[in-house]
């Protein structure tokens, strides 16, 4: 189902669980790719060092400020786009990364995109292999996931099992059990802590 506006208003630690098992569409003029997202990690705007709101509004950033319900993207090491759901009262950029998840329709499309050698298991596991799979650049930076290219839809029913842990290769902010994935799924990234 798609979800009610009022969904995406809720804090990032609210929401974050709740997007497992969801189906994220990409309808792009390559074609379509459906992904059901296995892991998250909630980030809390200026409440959270591991935020890239943390330090307050920036052009980068600017979208995380806007309206809950869209997809903050951004390139990330000079090298991947990866894809944050915007949630929490407008102003308060929190938002929730898009970490990982399980191809189910366009797999031929998502292999183009990733490399025809790469495993299905591994086309979106990961934040940046997750965006390029759906063909997510910053051309859909601020998208409307109820009107736009991309579309979600909740599950009928919550994940039965979640487990929560630190976050991913963070500098700061990193023990924070913020990250949620779909327990037993062979289709969550593999978890790295920050080189210090």
């Amino acid at each position: 189902m798609t979800p009610a506006p009022a969904f995406f208003t809720r804090p990032a630690l609210e929401v974050a669980p709740d997007l497992l098992g969801a189906v994220l569409t990409s309808t792009l003029p390559a074609g379509r790719v459906a992904v059901r997202v296995s892991e998250v990690e909630a980030y809390d705007g200026a409440n959270d060092p591991g935020s890239h709101a943390f330090r307050g509004r920036s052009t980068r950033n600017a979208v995380m400020f806007g309206p809950p319900g869209h997809v903050y993207v951004y390139f990330s090491y000079g090298m991947h786009w990866c894809m944050n759901v915007v949630c929490g009262a407008e102003g308060t950029a929190a938002a929730v990364l898009l970490r990982a998840g399980e191809v189910i329709d366009g797999v031929d499309l998502a292999q183009q995109r990733r490399g025809q050698c790469v495993a299905e298991r591994d086309l979106a596991r990961g934040p940046a292999r997750l965006a390029q799979a759906l063909g997510v650049t910053g051309v859909l930076n601020g998208a409307d996931l109820a009107t736009g290219r991309l579309r979600l839809r909740l599950p009928a029913t919550s994940a039965d099992h979640v487990s929560t842990g630190p976050r991913v290769g963070l500098s700061r902010g990193a023990e924070l059990p913020w990250r949620f994935w779909v327990s037993g799924s062979g289709f969550v990234s593999a978890y790295r802590a920050a080189a210090r």
